[in-house]
C-alpha cells in the first residue's frame, strides 16, 4: 500500500535534520550474530501537542513529496531495535502571549527512519 504523508503535517519536516542512526552488531542467545547497520533518519524537535497529533501515524511507512520526493519515512516510537531513538524530552520554552499570559511549550525530539523509494514504470 502506498500511503502519502498527510499534507497537514508537512510543517513537522520544515526544520528536520538528516542524521545517521548506527546500530551495533548484536549477539543473539542462539550464538548467531547480526551485522552492524547504519540507517538514514530525520531528527525533528516539535511541540508536544504536534507530536500527539502525529503519534497515530507511528510505525507506518509514508511516502514523501516536495524536498523529500522519492523517499519514505517511518516515525520511530516503540520499535525495540531503535530504543535509543525513541521520542525523548526536547526541553521547554517559557513565553508570554499577546494578552500578557505566561505559558510553557514542551518539546519532544523524534526520529523518522528514511528510505529511498523506487517506482517501477510500465514499458
Amino acid at each position: 500500500m502506498r500511503r502519502m504523508w498527510p499534507e497537514e503535517f508537512n510543517f513537522v519536516l520544515n526544520h528536520a535534520e538528516e542524521v545517521t542512526l548506527d546500530l551495533p552488531a548484536i549477539e543473539h542467545e542462539d550464538g548467531s550474530r547480526s551485522e552492524a547497520i547504519s540507517r538514514r533518519a530525520l531528527k525533528v524537535r516539535i511541540p508536544m501537542e504536534d507530536y500527539e497529533r502525529i503519534w497515530p501515524l507511528a510505525e507506518a511507512r509514508y511516502r514523501l513529496d516536495g524536498k523529500h520526493l522519492g523517499q519514505a519515512m517511518t516515525l520511530i516510537t516503540t520499535n525495540p531495535h531503535y530504543h535509543r531513538w525513541h521520542p525523548a524530552d526536547g526541553g521547554s520554552v517559557e513565553d508570554v502571549s499577546e494578552g500578557g499570559r505566561h505559558f510553557t511549550t514542551k518539546y519532544v525530539v523524534v526520529h523518522f527512519l528514511l528510505d529511498d523509494v523506487r517506482e517501477t514504470a510500465a514499458a
